[in-house]
């Protein structure tokens, strides 16, 4: 009997994680774009050496931890990661963590932080949990990017001016700290090799749009400082080979002092490859990605990079756009930005590590300037006060403290005002009754809730409602709320049941469906006099009212 393969529901529900596995839909593009991937990749793999080798040694490792990191995480990601046009490997931001992180426990503890993190960005991938970028509002991200471009842009001053690193953690009181080490001619030779560096990036664009001219500027600058035999710091001597992979030393005690900062990497590592990725959505048509799937890739790719004594990687903005400018359509681009560094390492070794370190400091510092989107950060601050506040809050904490606490206030402080704004939007409205005016109606008092109702705006409207006098029906129209939480809920109630004890019926009329367990866990109908004093129709609400009304008079 010939077996019956599985219907694809069924096959879903035996691989519940097939969808965050490379397949070979990824690649059905390829006989159509091979030559424009393979134009991407080498265009790519030439800019990212320069930032490789820079962004490394700015977190106080070695020249080859950059390399091997760009190569393996770059390689690891653009096969399993969620974009087809994402490109990964040590960025800027990651500097600004595993500094602090290298020079606390020394540069063998970064392969360590980066298995760590690695694991913890690959368990939050299987959990499904790749939508929670969009939960991170737009001044908070660009507050966090002018945060992050300030602190690289000084923490490449000493390097810059050629001057002994300064002992503060901070990267402004660092920056500071260094210039007063300054001195000449070496200033001179440092910044006129940084200037030069900055003056060809910004000229290369000009003659052609394609030029590269991070690694143009470090070649003319390496050629000129052999020529001249000048007394600059250079690289210093790189394997001409890839090391083999091997488990990092650590031991337990290591392990819990780098908890902390590995969760701290991988909260990074998360958010800075989805935000990279959803911009790079926008930026291409073939684009689109899994945010989940790419967490996973990106989780696997600081992995493999700590295995071979690497960094923790993260999808990387600046290198992405340049893919997607350069034509990309497949992860190709991204595999052969790989393989262009690993030539780099077995037939350029030599040169590169001749390249000087006032070079790479030219490099980053026109970088960190790029990173930060001047008409978009003006446009946040344009949109609202409360905007502005988040997106200069978040960039001062980021400088000051620390990148993930930044993102967190800034989120708290979002949510603050967005509730203030709701708050401000949730109204409560006495109408007149509908229909030909009666006696008596001046003893019922209509009230209309508007917006949301929820643990924000509960005193305003007990104390709105409560005080009321010289009526003796209260009809409450609930049918505009259009959200309702539980503290809201207990809000009414407490209402009513204020209301009833001075003597005072209250019928209520409108409770929406979706309301109407909260409003009967929250004892709402339990407070109200009788189990009829809830309505559907406002009419019929009002004739109850003035039913009572009568007999009252009556009984008076």
């Amino acid at each position: 009997m010939v077996p019956v393969p599985p219907e694809p529901s069924r096959l879903r529900a035996l691989l519940p994680r097939a969808s965050l596995l490379p397949n070979a839909a990824d690649y059905r593009r390829l006989p159509q774009t091979w030559r424009r991937d393979l134009l991407a990749g080498l265009t790519v793999g030439i800019v990212a050496l320069p930032l490789a080798l820079a962004f490394a040694i700015s977190s106080g490792l070695s020249a080859e931890a950059g390399l091997v990191t760009a190569i393996v995480a770059g390689l690891i990601a653009a096969v399993f990661g969620g974009s087809h046009v994402q490109v990964s490997g040590p960025t800027g931001a990651m500097v600004v963590v595993l500094a602090p992180i290298a020079a606390a426990h020394g540069p063998a503890a970064i392969p360590v932080v980066a298995l760590m993190a690695g694991a913890l960005v690959l368990l939050a991938g299987l959990l499904r949990l790749g939508r929670s970028v969009a939960f991170i509002p737009v001044p908070v991200i660009e507050g966090f990017t002018l945060g992050i471009a300030t602190i690289i842009f000084f923490q490449q001053i000493p390097a810059a001016l050629g001057s002994a690193t300064g002992q503060s953690r901070n990267a402004v009181v660092h920056a500071v700290q260094a210039a007063g080490g300054a001195s000449w001619p070496q200033l001179g030779w440092t910044l006129g090799t940084a200037g030069l560096v900055i003056g060809i990036m910004l000229l290369a664009p000009l003659i052609h749009p394609q030029l590269p001219g991070s690694i143009i500027g470090i070649i003319v600058a390496a050629l000129l400082a052999a020529w001249l035999d000048a007394p600059l710091e250079r690289i210093g001597a790189l394997p001409e080979t890839l090391p083999l992979p091997h488990l990092p030393a650590f031991d337990l005690h290591l392990i819990a002092a780098l908890s902390g900062p590995a969760l701290t990497v991988a909260a990074l590592a998360a958010i800075e490859s989805l935000l990279s990725a959803r911009v790079a959505s926008t930026l291409s048509p073939v684009g689109h990605y899994n945010g989940d799937r790419e967490l996973v890739g990106q989780g696997l790719a600081s992995i493999g990079a700590g295995f071979f004594g690497g960094m923790p990687a993260t999808g990387a903005i600046a290198r992405t756009a340049v893919n997607i400018r350069s034509g990309a359509q497949t992860r190709l681009a991204a595999i052969v930005h790989a393989l262009v560094l690993i030539g780099v390492v077995l037939f350029a070794a030599r040169f590169v590590s001749q390249i000087p370190l006032a070079a790479l400091a030219g490099v980053l510092l026109l970088t960190a300037v790029r990173m930060v989107n001047v008409p978009v950060a003006a446009e946040v601050c344009r949109a609202s006060r409360a905007d502005a506040l988040v997106f200069w809050l978040t960039a001062l904490i980021t400088v000051s403290f620390d990148l993930i606490i930044a993102v967190g206030i800034g989120i708290v402080a979002t949510a603050f005002f967005a509730l203030r704004t709701l708050s401000a939007q949730s109204t409560t409205t006495r109408e007149e009754l509908p229909g030909t005016a009666q006696p008596g109606d001046e003893r019922i008092a209509l009230f209309r809730l508007d917006g949301a109702l929820f643990f924000g705006v509960g005193d305003r409207l007990l104390t709105e409602l409560a005080d009321i006098e010289d009526v003796s029906v209260v009809i409450l129209r609930m049918s505009q709320i259009r959200m309702l939480d539980s503290t809201g809920a207990r809000v009414i109630t407490e209402l009513v049941t204020t209301l009833e004890r001075r003597g005072i019926t209250v019928l209520v009329k409108g409770i929406q469906a979706r309301h109407e367990r909260l409003a009967r866990t929250g004892g709402l109908s339990a407070a109200l006099r009788h189990p009829k004093h809830l309505f559907d129709d406002l009419n019929a609400a009002v004739a109850h009212a003035r039913s009572h009304i009568e007999r009252e008079g009556r009984a008076g």
